[in-house]
């Protein structure tokens, strides 16, 4: 997995270095290549230079670059244990069987088959929905731009091959409803994808645990995120020239982007502090499991919020929704937090170590760690300080990508824990919490 996305993101920054994918004489220096591969391939979105200001091959690799890196871990894994003369260990099963719910096939050869077909069915829908308002606005090869931001959108990367994202299209509903649609498609996850395709097919009575969990949890927090972004910000902030559907709109739109998908209708840096803190919080939420997304993903959150509320019974187990969450569940979730906060942690101190100078001259501190939280997530969002950092602060937000993207995601995997019968143990110690 590791060697996977280390040689896309080698492979896009050699390809990126070249002077064809840049207008000028000459070429960008290779930490920009770098910067601009791995936030590609992790699908996040931030950029030190504009997307636009490629040439048309060195956008068309930044396409592929994501799309590589977009399909997934999971759509990965299952592709290399179906080469010819590989056998499925018990190990990588139990792997399909945990990122694959009971109730839905982890046969190896129909998830790539159903992850390929479905991916390449939903971009080609979202270039013919998006390619005629691109024309109608005469957009320069509307085309090109319409397969670029279909890809993009599905793979949550939130790279655009417009100068200000789409900030030009903040009112045009025939742009941002089909964006918005594919970002939702992208981020709930190829489990839930074909859960809801059996149930269609085979009419099964009802979606699994799972499923219900992750729709349930999305619409929720697109909904409150909506309703939140829209009471901070409506009175004298960003959507203060909007009307009240407008507002509301733009609202839906900014409650739905930082959920890993990164475009944004209206520039963060005017957002309030208010509305940018609610957006650190919803990059690191992130998506659902098994989806391009990032972030600790919604169940986790669904888990971790459980077990505080409700409580858990004798055995660590979590009842809700009929269902009994086993304590093991429960530990994965916090344990996950915990990491999460970790690399979000660490990458805030380096950050603010390498960029001391932004702070002297006056940057503030919440600017970084947005930043920080933006690279954790794969979101892709800014306030505009990406392009000021200090190659060592590049390489800080290049790494916490890497972290956000691959790190996570393998730590969250189920190792095969070798188990024996235990004879002699540790005295029981006692620690006050609280």
């Amino acid at each position: 997995m590791f060697t996977y996305f280390l040689l896309i993101i080698g492979i896009g920054s050699a390809l990126l270095s070249l002077p064809q994918a840049w207008p000028e004489p000459g070429s960008i220096r290779y930490i920009d290549a770098l910067f601009t591969a791995t936030s590609a391939a992790c699908v996040t979105g931030l950029i030190t230079v504009n997307t636009a200001d490629f040439t048309r091959f060195g956008q068309t690799v930044i396409m592929l670059v994501i799309q590589a890196g977009g399909l997934g871990i999971i759509a990965f894994s299952t592709v290399y244990l179906i080469i010819p003369a590989t056998r499925m260990s018990l190990r990588s099963s139990s792997i399909i069987r945990e990122y694959y719910v009971d109730q839905v096939d982890f046969d190896p050869r129909r998830i790539v088959r159903s992850i390929l077909v479905f991916t390449l069915v939903i971009q080609a829908l979202g270039v013919a929905l998006l390619v005629v308002p691109f024309v109608r606005a005469s957009v320069e090869a509307p085309l090109f731009a319409a397969l670029f931001h279909s890809i993009s959108a599905f793979c949550n990367a939130g790279f655009s091959t417009f100068p200000n994202s789409l900030e030009d299209f903040v009112l045009d509903h025939r742009v941002t409803v089909p964006i918005m649609l594919l970002i939702v498609v992208g981020g709930i996850g190829f489990v839930v994808i074909q859960d809801l395709s059996n149930k269609l097919t085979t009419h099964r009575r009802r979606l699994s645990l799972h499923t219900r969990v992750v729709l349930t949890a999305t619409a929720t927090l697109i909904v409150v995120g909506t309703l939140l972004f829209w009471t901070i910000e409506r009175g004298s902030g960003v959507f203060a020239g909007m009307t009240g559907p407008q507002s509301l709109f733009a609202a839906l739109f900014q409650s739905i982007t930082p959920r890993t998908a990164g475009f944004n209708t209206v520039p963060q840096d005017t957002l309030s502090p208010v509305a940018q803190l609610l957006t650190m919080t919803f990059m690191f939420t992130g998506g659902a499991p098994g989806s391009v997304a990032g972030g600790i993903k919604v169940t986790t959150v669904l888990i971790i919020l459980a077990a505080a509320v409700i409580g858990t019974d004798e055995n660590g187990d979590i009842r809700f929704w009929k269902r009994r969450i086993p304590a093991r569940v429960v530990a994965k979730a916090h344990g996950l937090l915990v990491k999460a906060l970790l690399i979000v942690a660490i990458s805030s101190l380096l950050l603010a170590v390498a960029e001391y100078r932004l702070i002297r001259e006056g940057t503030p501190v919440l600017v970084l760690l947005f930043e920080a939280f933006s690279a954790f997530g794969t979101v892709g969002l800014s306030l505009g300080v990406t392009d000021a950092l200090s190659d060592a602060g590049k390489l800080v937000i290049v790494f916490t990508m890497f972290a956000g993207r691959v790190g996570l995601i393998s730590l969250a995997m189920p190792r095969r824990k070798v188990r024996g019968e235990r004879l002699i143990g540790y005295p029981t110690g006692e620690i006050m919490i609280g």
